[in-house]
């Protein structure tokens, strides 16, 4: 009888957790520039390697939380992209690849793809932010929480950025900014 109630408190403990739970609608490159054609809106890259430690927290961690991945979902096009990757990608007229990918190294470090290289991506994880028209904004490295994450989604979405000339400018939006994710 105890083992019955305590599987069924699993059940309906993880059934909670799957039931809030939200994904972030990930797409390639490719295909956010196409779906910028029917509907502008930026693009949110997030520049990942299959070895790097703090890019598979961010996914866990920051990505998985639901405030972020709605947020995004909302506002952006989501692009994953994997920087050591053997995909292609054609951006500004121009087509990129990773010509020295090595399939026998598909799980460790690889050769750096020509599209991370144009991007100037030098660390993992990166987020690349890119406007209506697929030109890009900023890259922004390092792992992010949640609300630390919030406060770019936020300052490029609503075009705050573009008013911002000075370090100090960027200094006092970030002391009022009032992050509302959750944690």
């Amino acid at each position: 009888m105890i083992k019955n109630i305590t599987l069924g408190l699993i059940a309906v403990f993880a059934f909670s957790l799957t039931a809030t739970a939200q994904e972030i609608n990930w797409v390639t490159m490719d295909e956010a520039l196409e779906l910028q054609k029917k509907e502008p809106k930026k693009i949110f890259m997030d520049v990942y390697t299959v070895w790097c430690g703090p890019c598979k927290m961010l996914d866990k961690n920051t990505f998985g939380n639901k405030d972020v991945a709605d947020y995004i979902n909302e506002h952006y096009y989501a692009v994953k992209f994997n920087a050591e990757g053997n995909s292609t990608v054609t951006y500004k007229d121009n087509t990129f690849s990773n010509p020295n990918y090595d399939a026998t190294k598909a799980n460790r470090r690889n050769s750096a793809h020509e599209f991370s290289r144009f991007l100037k991506v030098r660390a993992y994880p990166t987020m690349v932010f890119f406007d209506e028209e697929g030109g890009f904004i900023s890259p922004i490295q390092g792992y992010q929480k949640p609300q630390q994450l919030e406060l770019y989604l936020k300052l490029f979405e609503s075009d705050a950025y573009k008013e911002m000339k000075t370090q100090e400018q960027f200094n006092e939006y970030y002391k009022a900014f009032k992050p509302e994710f959750k944690e």
